[in-house]
């Protein structure tokens, strides 16, 4: 189970966070200070259940309740707040349940126990690439084959977009690292376009495609499809360049001042 919570008061946000971890310990827990962060995690990584203060400063906890609806339907809304008037209008937007501050591990459990919307495990992706960062970038089918790019700067493409970690990328700022102090002029865009769909049909060969995610003007690498040496490197507690005594991407110039070793 996924909890974001968010409360503009420290000491509220510190008694909350408390309180969930003791009656769900088993939970990703997350506890912001502004809706806006909330709102980004909720967007990059889902939220089973939201548990919100309602008189914040900026966004009203129910407007904000509101809009996460709106981003996911099935979100679990809990309002936490020392007002309790406010109920009424929490249950009109069929919010799953309402603390009464103090919060306690025994308030939070009794709503967790009734949530309006069960929490559906989503299956892990299967991974359709095996990408190597260290040493010279290299990328590999799940059974080990090297994928052959039609164009070595499609190759290229795929592994900044890699080194993007999942962030999206405009056009212009691939260009911007493939191609340097190139003017960015119609001649270069037509030119990155040609690359970027030699990429995609190198991929969608081997049924990878589903790697890019490709939206206006800009593309992405969806991180749940691959399998990373660099993914596992940074998602390690304590990691140090000694994990790997090697370059990073050695063959792309843009890559070479990454690490600091």
């Amino acid at each position: 189970m996924r909890i974001l919570c968010v409360d503009d008061d420290k000491k509220d946000r510190e008694l909350l966070l408390a309180a969930v971890k003791e009656a769900k310990p088993d939970a990703e827990v997350m506890v912001f200070e502004k809706q806006a962060h909330l709102v980004k995690e909720a967007g990059s990584g889902g939220c089973d259940v939201a548990m919100l203060d309602i008189n914040m400063s900026g966004l009203h906890g129910l407007d904000l309740g509101m809009f996460l609806k709106e981003i996911s339907p099935n979100t679990n809304i809990i309002f936490v707040t020392a007002h309790p008037e406010h109920a009424v209008k929490a249950m009109e937007m069929r919010a799953s349940g309402y603390i009464v501050k103090p919060v306690t591990a025994e308030k939070v459990k009794n709503e967790l126990s009734d949530l309006r919307y069960p929490i559906v495990r989503k299956k892990k992706k299967e991974k359709l690439l095996r990408i190597q960062c260290f040493g010279n970038f290299d990328v590999f089918t799940p059974s080990g084959e090297r994928v052959h790019f039609e164009r070595s700067r499609g190759k290229e493409v795929l592994a900044y977009l890699v080194h993007r970690h999942g962030s999206s990328c405009t056009t212009k700022e691939i260009c911007a690292a493939l191609f340097e102090d190139a003017p960015y002029d119609k001649k270069l865009q037509n030119a990155i376009q040609t690359i970027i769909y030699s990429m995609i049909r190198s991929l969608k060969k081997i049924g990878a495609e589903a790697v890019i995610e490709r939206s206006y003007n800009s593309l992405a690498v969806n991180i749940d499809y691959v399998e990373c040496d660099y993914y596992k490197f940074i998602e390690v507690e304590g990691n140090t360049p000694n994990a790997y005594q090697t370059e990073y991407m050695s063959q792309y110039y843009w890559a070479e001042f990454f690490f600091d070793w």
